[in-house]
């Protein structure tokens, strides 16, 4: 089942690479008491990911943060390392948070997780975005096809704040 406006996010553990190393950060740590935007690809560095989705929240961070956001957070079934190597190479490090759901264990409880096998990606995320306060899903918006980002984009959420 799907998660949907009004639900709860569960409680997972995310892995979170950091200018001073590797830490664990919780749903209650990254939500509670605060608004957040969320948003999800299917993989670091692929293509969509790395040249259109991430780029327009790194654009429009301030803006977002400007319309009463707390923080804005990317999420991907990649490893920490990987989801590292992803925010300095976009120069994301420091400004969003990259989160590691390197087992597939948050993606799989929303609901939102999709077999990429056929194209050797294995189990990922769909592409979605999301406004979350203090743990509640306020919108939330998912792509049809993992190679569109038009309904999660920055832009789209900012027309939702």
């Amino acid at each position: 089942m799907t998660i949907s406006v009004g639900d709860k996010l569960p409680a997972v553990t995310f892995k979170e690479k950091t200018a001073d190393g590797p830490v664990e950060i919780t749903t209650e740590q990254l939500f509670g008491g605060k608004k957040v935007v969320l948003f999800a690809v299917p993989g670091a560095f692929t293509p969509t990911c790395s040249l259109n989705h991430l780029p327009g929240y790194l654009e429009n961070r301030d803006a977002i943060l400007a319309r009463g956001v707390d923080d804005i957070a990317v999420v991907a079934v990649n490893d920490i390392h990987v989801m590292g190597a992803w925010a300095t190479a976009s120069g994301g490090m420091g400004k969003i948070h990259f989160l590691s759901d390197w087992n597939a264990a948050f993606t799989k409880a929303l609901g939102l997780d999709i077999d990429l096998s056929a194209g050797t990606l294995g189990v990922r995320s769909k592409r979605y975005s999301m406004l979350v306060e203090d743990g509640v899903v306020k919108s939330l918006n998912i792509e049809e096809s993992p190679g569109q980002a038009t309904v999660s984009a920055a832009a789209a959420m900012l027309e939702q704040l």
